[in-house]
C-alpha cells in the first residue's frame, strides 16, 4: 500500500513541476499544435500552445513507479512491467505523430496507416508476452488469460492464443484511438482519464485483498489476477500524473498533450483491463472515451451512407455541443460529470458483483 501511495504522490509532483518546464522548452523551440481549419473558430485561438505534454504524463510515471518500488524495495513484476511497455510503447507512437506534425507545420502527422503498424506492433508484443507460458508465477497465472473477462475471467470457453492477440489488439488499438479523440478540449480526456485511472486502483486493491492466493476461503468470490497491487501502483502513478498536468491543461490550457499522451492513456486503460481481467467493463467505466467513437463512427457512416449529409454538427460529439453554442468549459465539465457518473457506476456493478458471488 505504501508504494501506491508512493506511485501516486510522487507522480502528480513530479508532473506538476515537470509540465511548468515542459512548457517554457516546447514555448523556446516553437513546437506547438497546429489546428484543424474546419473546426470551431474558437479553436483558432489556441494555435500554437506548446503540444507534446504527454512526455511529461509518461516520465512522471515511470519515474515514480521506480522510485517507489527503490523505497520500499519491492521488485517489479511481470505485470506492472507489461503494462509500462504498453503504456510508454503507444505514447511513442503518439510522439512521431506529434513531431511529424510540428516539423512539418500542418494538422496531420503520421498517416493513418503507419500510425495502425505502430500501434499494431506494440499490441502484439504486449499480447505475445502477456499470454506467454515463459511468464506463469509459481501459482500458475500468467500475466493475461485465455478467457473472455467482464468482471472477472469467464471460465466457460478458453479462446485459442491467435483470437486472444487479435481481441487484444482491438482492445488496445480502439481504446488509444478512443482516448486520442477525445483529447479535442481543453482538459477533456486528461480530467477524465483521472477518474477511470483512479477507479481502476481502487479495482486492483480489491483485487488484491480478495485475491484467491491470499484469502482463506478461494471459492468465496476471490479473484485469479496476477500482480494485482502492483498494477495498483502503475494505475495510481499515471492517475497523479493526469491530476498534475490538468493544472496546466485545464481551460485556457497552457499545453496540451497531444497524441504522445492520448494514446499512451488509451494504451494503458486497455492494458488495466486485460490484465485485470475486466475487459468489458471497460465499456462502463471509459464510457465516455466509447461515446466520442461512436459519435465519429455514426458521422462518417451516415455521411456516406447519404452522400454528404451529417447526424452531428461535427464529430467527435464533444465539437457538436460547441456548434451549438455552448461554452468549451460547459463541455468539459459536463462530460466529466458524465465520466463520474460512468465510474461510479462501474465500480458500483464490480463490488455488486463479488457482494453475490461471495455471498455477503
Amino acid at each position: 500500500m505504501r508504494a501506491i501511495l508512493l506511485g501516486g504522490g510522487l507522480s502528480l509532483i513530479l508532473s506538476l513541476i515537470g509540465t511548468r518546464y515542459a512548457i517554457r522548452v516546447l514555448k523556446a523551440k516553437g513546437y506547438g499544435q497546429e489546428i484543424r481549419e474546419d473546426g470551431p473558430d474558437s479553436h483558432k485561438t489556441k494555435r500554437g500552445t506548446p503540444t507534446m505534454g504527454g512526455i511529461v504524463i509518461i516520465l512522471s510515471t515511470l519515474l515514480a513507479y521506480g522510485i517507489a518500488k527503490l523505497i520500499t524495495g519491492e521488485m517489479p513484476t511481470a505485470s506492472a512491467l507489461l503494462l509500462l511497455f504498453l503504456f510508454a510503447g503507444c505514447g511513442i507512437v503518439g510522439f512521431l505523430d506529434d513531431f511529424i506534425k510540428i516539423y512539418r507545420q500542418r494538422n496531420l502527422g503520421l498517416r493513418s496507416r503507419a500510425k495502425m503498424i505502430g500501434q499494431t506492433f506494440i499490441a502484439l508484443v504486449f499480447a505475445g508476452v502477456a499470454i506467454s507460458p515463459w511468464l506463469e508465477n509459481s501459482h500458475g497465472m500468467r500475466p493475461a488469460s485465455m478467457h473472455i473477462s467482464v468482471l472477472r475471467d469467464w471460465q466457460a470457453w478458453s479462446l485459442p492464443a491467435i483470437v486472444v492477440v487479435a481481441l487484444f489488439w482491438v482492445i488496445i488499438t480502439g481504446t488509444s484511438n478512443a482516448v486520442n479523440l477525445t483529447d479535442g478540449l481543453d482538459g477533456l480526456a486528461a480530467g477524465a482519464s483521472v477518474m477511470v485511472f483512479g477507479a481502476y486502483t481502487i479495482i486492483n486493491i480489491w483485487q488484491s485483498n480478495q485475491s484467491c492466493f491470499q484469502v482463506p476461503r478461494p471459492e468465496s468470490g476471490c479473484y485469479e489476477v496476477r500482480d494485482p497491487l502492483d498494477l495498483a501502483v502503475v494505475a495510481a502513478a499515471i492517475t497523479g500524473a493526469c491530476f498534475g498536468f490538468l493544472w496546466w491543461n485545464a481551460s485556457p490550457a497552457q499545453i496540451f498533450m497531444g497524441d504522445t499522451g492520448s494514446l499512451a492513456l488509451g494504451g494503458g486503460l486497455a492494458g488495466l483491463a486485460i490484465l485485470t481481467r475486466t475487459e468489458l467493463l471497460l465499456l462502463v467505466l471509459g464510457g465516455l472515451f466509447v461515446m466520442e467513437t461512436v459519435s465519429v463512427m455514426m458521422q462518417v457512416s451516415y455521411f456516406k451512407a447519404t452522400k454528404g449529409k451529417r447526424i452531428f454538427r461535427m464529430a467527435p460529439i464533444h465539437h457538436h455541443f460547441e456548434m451549438l453554442g455552448w461554452e468549451q468549459i460547459t463541455v468539459v465539465i459536463r462530460f466529466w460529470i458524465v465520466t463520474g457518473f460512468l465510474v461510479a457506476l462501474g465500480v458500483g456493478i464490480f463490488y455488486t458483483e463479488w457482494v453475490s458471488s461471495a455471498g455477503v
